[in-house]
């Protein structure tokens, strides 16, 4: 990968909603150089896609949160891919990923609520033929978020007062 590619991937991973012609300032080169090498890098599939953070929160909307640790038996010839295949096309299933240690996939699902996270693992997840058990932990506060800082302190906005 070029060092162009890289300098792109670096800046847009902090800041995906940066202008092309901002971004063509801060690299010192030509727009078109950014418009072409963003679509290349689209069409390798080096960028997947494009996500706002919401801080939930601050919204008063409900969401629940779970990582669920999941050990399987993976099958003949196909590895973990097949079932990993399988738990992200759920469509409450936002995150899957093979891990190494006491667990093989690692599954984070949001829902509404505990009952609807826990409806989820209970129902669906578990009755996969080659998962082996599960373990469900709830996120109860996210303080840092992909890079982001999710629970800053307010500062103290009161004058000093000294006698």
């Amino acid at each position: 990968m070029n060092t162009l590619k890289e300098r792109i991937l670096t800046i847009i991973e902090k800041n995906s909603r940066m202008d092309i012609s901002e971004l063509a300032i801060v690299l010192g080169t030509e727009e078109i150089e950014i418009v072409n090498a963003l679509q290349e890098m689209q069409d390798e599939g080096i960028i997947c896609g494009y996500h706002t953070m919401i801080n939930w929160d601050k919204t008063g909307i409900e969401k629940v949160t779970a990582l669920i640790e999941v050990r399987v038996t993976p099958q003949r010839g196909q590895g973990f891919d097949s079932i990993a295949e399988r738990i992200y096309k759920y469509p409450e299933v936002n995150t899957v990923y093979l891990m190494s240690g006491g667990y093989d996939l690692m599954v984070i699902l949001e829902g509404k609520t505990l009952r609807e996270v826990a409806g989820f693992v209970t129902n669906k997840l578990s009755t996969l033929e080659t998962v082996i058990g599960t373990t469900t932990h709830f996120i109860l506060k996210k303080y840092k978020d992909h890079g982001t800082i999710m629970a800053k302190k307010s500062e103290d906005q009161r004058e000093i007062v000294t006698p």
